[in-house]
């Protein structure tokens, strides 16, 4: 089943054009005969809940803050809260503080504003698509920036390019939005791609080791 055949890019691209617009208490010792304890693992992000529409939503989380800064900077913040039936592939601040340093400062330049429109409109695909949808299936999907991703529902999770959905169906009043795990880019390949090419290496095209 391929997903792309769910939209037509004339519809994208009809979207895209309307975008141009206190101390804690000190705890007790621990009992001698208590087990050395081991080191606490690392917290969980707090689940995203509806509140309204996709950025109200984003603003509400608290997760979303980069995302919600590089919207009001392309004049998208609108568009996300007034279109209906948008689907939102959103990174979290973390995704966006994992890029390479330095990529996300120059993004926002005002100079590469239409760059940055670009990436965010990679996010987002013009029909609801709720994870029902990606079950089984595997194929690519236009966005509204005029170029598609690669959602794969085949295994376990749900994957789009090399993001892993790390939530799904946060059903806003206007829209679904889907948190990921890393921020998608145009022309990145995909995990699936990714994984062919590397299992397509063999010894034998290996370079030898170099001698010592």
């Amino acid at each position: 089943m391929y997903l792309y055949r769910l939209l037509t890019a004339a519809a994208a691209a009809a979207l895209i054009s309307g975008a141009a617009q206190a101390q804690p208490a000190e705890a007790p010792p621990a009992p001698a005969a208590a087990a050395p304890t081991s080191e606490a693992p690392a917290m969980q992000a707090p689940k995203v809940v509806a509140n309204g529409d996709i950025i109200e939503t984003a603003r509400a989380s608290g997760q979303f803050k980069t995302f919600i800064k590089a919207a009001d900077a392309t004049n998208l913040t609108g568009l996300l809260k007034q279109t209906k039936n948008l689907t939102v592939f959103a990174p979290t601040d973390a995704a966006f503080a994992a890029l390479p340093p330095g990529e996300l400062d120059k993004l926002l330049l005002p100079e590469n504003k239409a760059q940055l429109q670009k990436l965010l409109t990679y996010h987002i695909v013009n029909a609801r698509l709720d994870s029902s949808k990606f079950a089984g299936a595997k194929g690519p999907v236009p966005t509204v920036a005029g170029t598609t991703v690669e959602i794969d529902g085949s295994g376990d999770h749900v994957m789009v390019n090399n993001a892993d959905v790390v939530q799904a169906d946060v059903m806003a009043t206007n829209g679904i939005v889907h948190v990921i795990d890393k921020v998608l880019t145009p022309g990145a390949p995909s995990a699936a791609a990714s994984g062919a090419a590397a299992s397509a290496t063999t010894p034998e095209t290996q370079a030898p080791a170099t001698p010592q």
